[in-house]
C-alpha cells in the first residue's frame, strides 16, 4: 500500500522487509525497533493535538509543522486524516567537517568607532553541543555566557513543549561551573536533579561556537570569534537513545526551540547550522527546507547554513538526455561496502527506461514505472527499487535504488546505470550518492559534476547558504558544495567565507585548526549578529 501524502522513502520503508531496512543506510532512520514506532515530520492544518492519544505523541511546531511519534501500524491511518497534508521520515545529518576575521573584513567594525561585538544579540549554535566550561564562553567573573543549553541526548527534563532531552538554564550551568555568588538554580532544576550536559565528544560544536562567538579569554583576547560579546544559545542534536544520531526530526525541533527563545528574550538572533545530508531533490521543497523558509520570517532572525563538503567527493552526477541515445552512468563501488543507495531525480513528465548493469554484465531492468517496491538479484547484490510520485511542493520525480548485500558486502567494480529516453520534455537527470562520506572514497561516479553538490538544508530558499574558500590562497575550497546555475533552479550558495585552517576553540580547552564549510558558516552567522546589532542601533538613533 502506498500513499501520496507519504514521502517516497517512507513508503518504501513500510513496504520493505526488516532485513532490507536494517541493511539500508536510509530506510530505518527514524524507526525505533524496540517500540516499533516512528518519529515523523508532518505538515498539517487545523488542530493536530486532537489526534493525540496513548500511542500517538505530537510535538507541535511553528507554522503548522509537527514531529509525531506513532506506531508503524498507524501511519496510513494518520495519512488518511484530512488534517495531515504531508508526512516525511527523518534523514540522518552529517556534520560538515573536512585565517578568518581579517579576511572577512570584520576587524574594521570592531573598533571604537563602530563598536560591533554582538552586544544585545544572541548567537545560537545547533550542533554536537559545546564545552560550556571553555573560558571563551564565560564572562570575566567566571559566569557562563550561555543563556540556555538544550541537550537532546540527556533524558530527564525536556524544555516545555518538547519531549526529549534536558534543558539547562544559565543558573544550572553556573552551578556546574562552581561560580560563587551566582544565582542558585531552583529545586526543580536539571542541576538539582543531578543531570549534567553530555560531553561534546567530536568537538565540532565547540569549534563552531568559538568562531561565531568565542571571546578569546583563554588566549588573553587574541583569538576572538565574530561576536565575542553576544549571548549564546546551544542545542546539542541527538536522541536520548544509546545509538542515537542527529536527524532532521531533532533539527526541526531545535530550530523551533531557538526561535521561541529568541522571541521570549526579545533579542536579534543568528542561528548557525553546520551540517546536512544528501537525500532529496535539492530544490528546496522538503519539509525541513520549507519549515526553515517559514520561520525565517519570524522575529529578527538570521539563519546561516553550510553547503557541505561534497564538492570533491564525486557523489553527484548529472546531464541531459538526447532523444534516441542511451546514456550509461558509470558508478565505481569499492570493495567491502556493506550497502549503498543511489537517488535518480528527473522531471515527472520525462519518460525513460532505467536499468542497472552489474560489473559482470548482468542487467537488472528496465524497471517498471509503477508505485511499489521492485526487487532484483544481480550477482551477490540485491537491488531494491522504488519509483516515486511528485510531492505536494515539487514536480520532480525520484527513482530510489538500494544496493543490499546477499552476504556481508555488495559486489564491487564498475556498475552502470543505463538511461534510455522514450519521451523527453526537459531531459535533465541528477544522481546522488548518500553523502556525508559514509562510503569509501573509491565509491564514486566516474564522471561527476560539482554543480548541485549542496547538502540539504542549505538548499532552503530563505536561509543564507555558506560555502568555504581558502583565505590564504584566495581560492574557492575544492571540497565546498556548489549550487545550480540553470534558470529556475535554486541559485546557491549566497556567500563564501573562510573555511580552511581556521583556528578556533577546542573541546577540553585551548585551540585547534579546522577546515570545512562547517567552519565557514559561523563567520556568516556571527556577521549576521553584528549586522543586526548595527541595525538595532540605527533604529534606536532614528526614533
Amino acid at each position: 500500500m502506498n500513499d501520496q501524502k507519504i514521502e517516497n522513502l517512507l513508503n518504501l520503508a513500510l513496504e520493505s522487509t526488516p532485513r532490507e531496512r536494517q541493511e539500508s543506510l536510509e530506510l530505518d532512520v527514524g524507526y525505533d525497533r524496540a517500540d516499533r514506532t516512528w518519529d515523523l515530520i508532518v505538515r498539517f492544518n487545523g488542530d493536530i493535538l486532537a489526534l493525540e492519544d496513548e500511542s500517538l505523541e505530537v510535538t507541535p511546531l511553528y507554522g503548522q509543522y509537527a514531529v509525531v511519534t506513532i506506531p508503524e501500524s498507524r501511519i496510513f491511518e494518520l495519512a488518511s486524516r484530512p488534517e495531515i497534508e504531508y508526512i516525511e521520515k527523518p534523514k540522518r545529518l552529517f556534520f560538515s567537517v573536512n585565517q578568518g576575521k581579517a579576511a572577512s573584513c570584520v576587524s574594521a567594525v570592531q573598533t571604537a568607532r563602530f563598536d560591533l561585538f554582538g552586544q544585545g544579540t544572541i548567537l545560537a549554535v545547533i550542533d554536537s553541543g559545546a564545552d560550556y566550561r571553555h573560558p571563551d564562553f564565560r564572562n570575566e567573573d567566571g559566569t557562563t555566557r550561555i543563556l540556555d543549553y538544550w541537550d537532546q541526548t540527556v533524558a530527564g527534563r525536556p524544555p516545555e513543549g518538547y519531549r526529549i532531552g534536558t534543558a539547562f538554564t544559565r543558573a544550572d550551568l553556573n552551578a556546574l561551573l562552581g561560580v560563587e555568588g551566582a544565582e542558585e538554580p531552583p529545586e526543580n532544576s536539571a542541576f538539582a536533579a543531578g543531570l549534567r550536559p553530555s560531553v561534546d565528544v567530536s568537538g565540532h560544536g565547540t569549534q563552531v561556537l568559538g568562531i561565531a562567538a568565542g571571546n578569546g579569554r583563554a588566549s588573553d583576547g587574541i583569538y576572538q570569534g565574530m561576536a565575542p560579546q553576544s549571548d549564546i544559545l546551544v542545542v546539542k542534536l541527538g536522541t536520548p537513545r544509546p545509538d542515537g544520531f542527529p536527524r532532521t526530526a531533532e533539527l526541526i525541533q531545535a530550530v523551533d526551540y531557538v526561535v521561541k527563545k529568541a522571541i521570549a528574550y526579545g533579542k536579534p538572533t543568528a542561528i548557525n547550522l553546520s551540517f546536512g545530508n544528501n537525500y532529496g531533490s535539492h530544490n528546496g521543497t522538503s519539509l525541513i527546507e520549507t519549515y526553515l523558509n517559514d520561520v525565517s520570517n519570524l522575529g529578527r532572525l538570521t539563519i546561516a547554513v553550510g553547503t557541505g563538503n561534497e564538492g570533491s567527493t564525486a557523489s553527484h552526477t548529472s546531464g541531459t538526455l538526447q532523444a534516441g541515445r542511451t546514456t550509461d552512468v558509470e558508478l565505481g563501488i569499492a570493495a567491502y561496502e556493506p550497502s549503498l543507495n543511489v537517488q535518480i531525480w528527473k522531471a515527472y513528465e520525462d519518460q525513460f527506461e532505467i536499468s542497472v548493469v552489474h560489473p559482470d554484465g548482468q542487467v537488472a531492468g528496465p524497471f517498471q514505472e509503477r508505485l511499489g517496491a521492485q526487487r532484483f538479484l544481480v550477482g551477490n547484490t540485491n537491488l531494491l527499487v522504488y519509483y516515486g510520485e511528485p510531492a505536494p511542493y515539487s514536480t520532480a520525480q525520484e527513482i530510489y535504488i538500494d544496493f543490499l548485500p546477499v552476504g556481508e558486502y555488495i559486489d564491487s567494480g564498475v556498475w552502470k546505470i543505463r538511461l534510455t529516453p522514450k519521451k523527453l520534455v526537459d531531459g535533465r537527470y541528477d544522481l546522488w550518492l548518500p553523502g556525508g562520506q559514509v562510503q569509501s572514497p573509491a565509491t564514486r561516479f566516474y564522471e561527476p559534476t560539482v554543480e548541485a553538490t549542496l547538502t540539504i538544508p542549505s538548499t532552503a530558499r530563505k536561509v543564507i547558504s555558506v560555502a568555504a574558500y581558502d583565505s590564504r590562497l584566495m581560492t574557492y575550497a575544492p571540497f565546498s558544495g556548489r549550487g545550480y546555475l540553470e534558470p529556475g533552479r535554486v541559485v546557491k550558495p549566497d556567500l563564501a567565507a573562510p573555511g580552511v585552517e581556521i583556528l578556533t576553540t577546542a573541546a577540553g580547552g585551548g585551540y585547534v585548526r579546522v577546515s570545512g564549510t562547517s567552519f565557514a558558516t559561523p563567520f556568516v552567522a556571527g556577521a549576521g549578529a553584528l549586522l543586526m546589532q548595527w541595525g538595532e542601533r540605527v533604529i534606536i538613533l532614528s526614533s
